[in-house]
């Protein structure tokens, strides 16, 4: 069995990512998710835990909020310098725009499925909805659509099942399924790792 180590910002994307992952990885693929404690923890300790993996197969995946910061080539190629001093330069690095949120609210009806809501999969036709990674905060604009229902894990969780990994409305989420699906169909020929 092959190990892919998600290595999170927080709690809210390893709910996301258990409902997602089953629609992209076959049985010979385990998922393993170490959440971090937000982002200057994650850098704080990222080569560390890399590092001191005991699996020196494992394919490691770092997801990291864009939050405020200005450039988000800058801040993959920093978290990618982590992964390197961590001794696994290939690690797949993966910045959600803005917020992680934005993946949610490119796919409304995964919203809509997933909190037991009506009348959100319509609105996916409105500009905002369309490009949702360039909003500036992705958490208030599902706050306020969803007149707070969602909450960060427990909604994470309630959505990701729901997610189209197929949906290409937000750049960053279809960029981390493309990661995904590259790596495992790079993988799949390999022998299992034991």
């Amino acid at each position: 069995m092959r190990e892919l180590v998600f290595l999170l910002e927080e709690a809210s994307s390893q709910a996301m990512l258990e409902g997602l992952l089953p629609k992209l990885l076959s049985d010979d693929f385990f998922p393993r998710y170490i959440p971090f404690e937000g982002k200057q923890d994650l850098e704080k300790q990222l080569a560390r835990k890399i590092r001191g993996y005991r699996n020196p197969d494992a394919l490691f995946i770092v997801m990291r909020d864009q939050d405020s910061h200005p450039d988000c080539a800058a801040l993959k190629a920093h978290i990618a310098a982590l992964c390197a001093e961590g001794g696994h330069p290939e690690a797949l690095v993966r910045i959600a725009c803005r917020e992680m949120e934005s993946f949610f609210l490119a796919d409304l009806a995964a919203v809509e499925k997933g909190l037991k809501l009506s009348g959100l999969t319509r609105l996916q036709r409105s500009m905002k909805f369309r490009a949702p990674d360039r909003l500036g905060s992705p958490s208030m604009e599902l706050a306020i659509l969803t007149k707070g229902r969602y909450q960060k894990v427990s909604g994470s969780r309630a959505i990701g099942p729901w997610l189209d990994p197929n949906n290409i409305l937000s750049d960053s989420f279809k960029n981390l399924v493309t990661g995904i699906r590259r790596i495992v169909s790079e993988r799949h020929d390999l022998s299992p790792i034991d």
